[in-house]
């Protein structure tokens, strides 16, 4: 090869001695400045398929992983397994590793499918138990509520469950129907601050006539701290074959009807209050 200023005239020459600097251990940077070649490009056709020795070359952060990596691989470790142990990923194991037998199946489809669900069911309680944590932890933040904090609440709930005026049709009257003891319960705790007696209570199942309503008025009467022989007859909803009813567990009580006497005072001042709740909410406070 012949350079255009003839520095590099006897290129196999200068190529002997940079192989043999190469193999003698030196670097680019030396070879460049033993033999004084400043062009790189004919510095790489000098060193053309002498690899670099092993003290140039940039450590890997992932050598020691790799190897690891196959160790375990030849141990019979799934990639599940490597990858929990040394936190790398899959898609890393695999390039790694992808040259080595695969390890033998020590378990059969059904017992790895039975270690999958023990898995799953033991994530499920997990999270389970978290959701009631959650759960525990708001209920306690609550504390006790003031009489005023319950009538508010009250307000709120009976908007949302209970009857209500309609301009076609004057229902100024507290009448509230719900299937969950623990609403009626509260319902009821509201009525006791607004100081209703409970003499001027009426009740009265709904329920599917398919249901045993012996059973819910008991249920019922017992929530309520009265006998059920005095409840009104109970409303029975027919049942539909249509559709497929799920609530039939010896749980299933229906609902109850909570009828307040001479209550239309009250039912205008819960109405007037709801509007209230919901006047105070949008105004921001300055």
């Amino acid at each position: 090869m012949t350079h255009a200023l003839g520095k590099y005239a006897d290129f196999e020459g200068l190529r002997e001695k940079a192989v043999e600097l190469r193999r003698a251990g030196l670097s680019r940077r030396q070879i460049r400045d033993r033999l004084h070649v400043d062009n790189n490009d004919i510095l790489n056709r000098l060193l053309e398929g002498e690899p670099a020795p092993a003290w140039t070359k940039r450590p890997n952060a992932k050598d020691d992983l790799r190897e690891k990596a196959r160790e375990l691989r030849l141990q019979g470790w799934t990639y599940d397994r490597i990858q929990v142990e040394l936190g790398c990923s899959k898609s890393s194991i695999s390039l790694w590793v992808r040259d080595l037998p695969k390890p033998e199946r020590k378990r059969s489809t059904e017992e790895a499918s039975a270690i999958a669900r023990r898995g799953w069911d033991a994530t499920l309680r997990l999270r389970d138990e978290e959701r009631q944590r959650m759960k525990e932890a708001a209920k306690d933040a609550v504390g006790d509520l003031s009489d005023r904090e319950v009538f508010l609440a009250g307000v709120t709930l009976y908007w949302a469950e209970g009857a209500k005026d309609k301009p076609y049709g004057r229902r100024e009257r507290l009448h509230f129907i719900n299937s969950d003891p623990n609403v009626i319960s509260f319902f009821l705790r509201r009525l006791d601050v607004l100081g209703v007696e409970r003499e001027r209570l009426r009740f009265r199942v709904s329920i599917h006539e398919s249901a045993n309503v012996a059973s819910a008025e008991t249920f019922w009467a017992a929530l309520v701290g009265v006998e059920p022989s005095t409840f009104q007859r109970a409303t029975l909803k027919k049942h539909n074959p249509k559709t497929s009813r799920k609530n039939t567990s010896d749980a299933y009580h229906g609902c109850l009807i909570v009828y307040v006497l001479k209550s239309a005072d009250l039912y205008r001042r819960m109405e007037g209050a709801w509007y209230g709740i919901v006047g105070g909410a949008a105004r921001r406070p300055d």
